[in-house]
C-alpha cells in the first residue's frame, strides 16, 4: 500500500492536514467500514468490481470515476471479493487551504465539495481524468519526499510543503472546471435491487432516530423481511442494522462536537439509543474512547485551532 501521511504544525501534532493514498490495491476489510471524517476527500477509482454507497445513493463504479466527498456524509466502498480493487484517495483539511485560497483570490474553489452533494465525475479516463490521476500521483510523491526529510532531519522542508499546497490547488482548479462543465452528476441506471436498496437506505436516514425494526421497515417499504434484508446486504455489503447504527454513530459524533452543552443522556435519546448504557458501550466499541473523552478531545482541537489562527 502506497500511503503517505503529513502532520500539521507542532501546535496540533495529531491533526492531519493532508493524507494521500495512490493506487492502493487490495480489500483490507478494516478500510471498508461505513464511516465519515471531517476532511474533504478526492476518490479516484482505477479498476476492480466495486459499488460505492454514499448516504442513500449507490454507484456501480467504472475505471476513471472520481468522487468528491464532503467527509461528513456517511460513505463506504463495497468491493467484490476476488476483484483487483485499485483506488487513489486524498483527504485534506479545508481549513489548511483557507488562507491560501483567499490570497489567490479563489475563495470558492471548494464549492464542488460543499454544494454538489458528494458528486461523481464519470471521466472514462479522458483528459480530465488523466489530469486528476497525475495530480494525485505528484502529490503523493512530494509527500513521500517530505516525510523522508522529516525523518532524516527532524524538521519539515517548507519548500516541499509549499509545493504540496500548490499542487493541491492546481488539482482543485481542474476539478472546479470539471464541475462548472457539469461533467459530474452522473445518473446511474438502477437495477431493481439497487433501487430497493437505495429506498431502504433513504427510509433509514429518515427514521434512524426512532425505534427501528426489520418488521417495521419491511411493512412500510411494502417488501418481505427476507427480501429487504438480503437485497440490502447484497448491494451495500452490510446489514440493515449495521447501517442504522452507522447513521446513529455519525450523528452522535456531530452532536458531541457541535452541541457541547447537550447532556449524554439527551444525545443518546436524540439518536435513537434505547439506553445511555447501550449508547456508551456502542460508542466506545466503535471509537475506542468514551463519548466524554471524544467530546473533550474535539473541544481541545477546536481551542488549539483558534489559538493557531490568532498567532
Amino acid at each position: 500500500m502506497n500511503e503517505h501521511k503529513i502532520f500539521s504544525y507542532p501546535k496540533q501534532p495529531m491533526d492531519e492536514w493532508i493524507t494521500s493514498f495512490y493506487r492502493v490495491r487490495g480489500v483490507e476489510s478494516h478500510l471498508f467500514n461505513f464511516h465519515s471524517h471531517q476532511e474533504y476527500e478526492i476518490y479516484f477509482f482505477h479498476s476492480g468490481d466495486c459499488r460505492y454507497l454514499i448516504n442513500n445513493r449507490i454507484y456501480d463504479l467504472q475505471p476513471g470515476d472520481i468522487i468528491l466527498l464532503d467527509g461528513m456524509t456517511l460513505h463506504k466502498p463495497n468491493p467484490q471479493p476476488g476483484s483487483t480493487y485499485i483506488r487513489s484517495m486524498i483527504h485534506f483539511s479545508p481549513i489548511w487551504l483557507q488562507e491560501l485560497l483567499i490570497i489567490l483570490g479563489i475563495p470558492n474553489l471548494l464549492d464542488p465539495f460543499q454544494k454538489l452533494n458528494n458528486c461523481l465525475f464519470r471521466t472514462g479516463y479522458d483528459e480530465s481524468g488523466i489530469f486528476v490521476d497525475e495530480g494525485m500521483k505528484r502529490i503523493t510523491s512530494l509527500m513521500a519526499h517530505l516525510e523522508a526529510e522529516l525523518q532524516q532531519k527532524g524538521k519539515k522542508n517548507e519548500t516541499i510543503e509549499a509545493e504540496i499546497r500548490l499542487e493541491l490547488v492546481q488539482l482543485l482548479v481542474g476539478i472546479y472546471k470539471m464541475s462548472q462543465k457539469e461533467l459530474a452528476q452522473h445518473t446511474n441506471k438502477r437495477t431493481e435491487k439497487e433501487h430497493h436498496a437505495e429506498g431502504i437506505a433513504s427510509w433509514i436516514n429518515n427514521h434512524y432516530t426512532e425505534k427501528v425494526s426489520l418488521d417495521r421497515l419491511a411493512n412500510e417499504m411494502k417488501l418481505s423481511k427476507y427480501y429487504a434484508s438480503h437485497v440490502f446486504k447484497e448491494v451495500t455489503g452490510f446489514t440493515v442494522m449495521e447501517y442504522v447504527m452507522g447513521c446513529r454513530f455519525n450523528q452522535v459524533k456531530y452532536l458531541l462536537e457541535m452541541e457541547p452543552d447537550q447532556t449524554l443522556g439527551n444525545i443518546s435519546r436524540a439518536t435513537g439509543f434505547e439506553s445511555i448504557a447501550h449508547f456508551s458501550r456502542f460508542f466506545k466499541e466503535k471509537a475506542g474512547i468514551t463519548p466524554s473523552q471524544y467530546r473533550k478531545s474535539r473541544l481541545k482541537m477546536d481551542i488549539a485551532g483558534r489559538k493557531e489562527e490568532q498567532v
